[in-house]
């Protein structure tokens, strides 16, 4: 895999504090410890899950892309109105657009509950439709003939954001399993509860673009420990962070070559757009995505989508129950390391 040493001292430096700017858990779900950086920084890194790893994907995704694919859309059932979250889907679009704007062949995949909300975010700001693939609840054919279909054909990156994944199983988890056998192997919210009946199998994709595409590289971003790549995560570790009676039955088993742990999976994302637009270049196609613009397009999306905050699952321009200004401070943080303090 692409290495730290490839890229000079001042981008590191720059991209540490872009994961550090993200590294920040506001929900206290406890995969990022708000104590331990408190405590210190030494401590702090040390415990932080995924450290590096924002790095080492933009590496991957500045000297190898071409054409990537990003899957994403978490539906919140018991919402009102029952839509995607608005935690994905502008991370996602955001990505893509960057990487667009880099030359690169970059697509969006979701399933048919949170369409609505990808379309609206795609709408939102001229992404092509043609880009936006939408699977169907029963997708295990439909994501072999994806891999097999004019699209992915020469993919070098599948990317998930905020997407969702089945939980472990004796043989995953790979220790003693005090989870009932009924919970293994489905997607769950952070509530413990199957959503197996609102989410199609798209990590599918994950388990076999091997097959298709053997030298493919797979970047998943999550913050809450159920989401596709934390499988990266010994489901133990995963376990002793998260809270609650569910804690066990929530991690995701489904692991990516980069593992991004994220406050909100949206920063991930847009962490990973701005790095790579660094280290291509190009920060330039970051100027525009002002705290304004993101505001404005998050709006139109939970208007048009609809889309609905995961957290309290009301119809508001909020994510994982943060205020939009709390929301924005990594990225607006961001923005004042490349020099705009707009």
């Amino acid at each position: 895999m692409t290495a730290r040493s490839d890229i000079s001292a001042e981008h590191t430096a720059l991209l540490d504090e872009f994961e550090r700017f993200i590294h920040r858990d506001p929900a206290r779900r406890g995969l990022i410890s708000s104590e331990l950086v408190e405590a210190g920084q030494a401590a702090a890194t040390a415990m932080r899950l995924g450290h590096g790893q924002l790095t080492s994907a933009a590496v991957d995704l500045a000297q190898h892309a071409r054409r990537v694919a990003i899957v994403t859309g978490f539906f919140i059932p018991h919402a009102q109105p029952p839509s995607a979250e608005t935690d994905g889907p502008p991370g996602s679009l955001f990505l893509a657009h960057c990487l667009q704007e880099l030359g690169v062949d970059a697509a969006v995949i979701t399933d048919g509950p949170c369409a609505a909300a990808l379309r609206a975010a795609a709408n939102g700001i001229d992404f092509p439709l043609d880009r936006l693939f939408v699977a169907p609840l029963k997708a295990d054919e439909w994501c072999s003939e994806f891999l097999q279909s004019d699209f992915a054909r020469d993919f070098t990156h599948l990317i998930a954001v905020e997407r969702v994944g089945p939980s472990h199983t004796r043989e995953s988890a790979g220790i003693d399993f005090d989870v009932r056998e009924e919970h293994h192997n489905h997607c769950h919210n952070m509530r413990g509860a199957c959503i197996d009946a609102h989410t199609a199998p798209l990590h599918l994709l994950f388990e076999r673009l091997p097959e298709f595409m053997p030298n493919a590289r797979t970047i998943g971003i999550g913050d809450g420990g159920n989401e596709i790549g934390m499988g990266s995560i010994p489901w133990s570790e995963l376990r002793q962070r998260l809270s609650g009676e569910q804690a066990g039955r929530v991690p995701c088993r489904i692991a990516c070559d980069f593992n991004i742990v994220a406050g909100t999976s949206n920063w991930g994302a847009m962490a990973l757009a701005a790095a790579t637009c660094l280290l291509s270049d190009r920060v330039e196609v970051l100027r525009p995505w002002t705290q304004a613009r993101h505001q404005s397009w998050l709006e139109h999306i939970v208007a048009n989508g609809p889309a609905v905050d995961g957290v309290t699952g009301r119809r508001e321009a909020t994510v994982d129950g943060l205020p939009f200004l709390t929301y924005i401070q990594p990225w607006e943080g961001i923005r004042r390391l490349l020099g705009w303090n707009d």
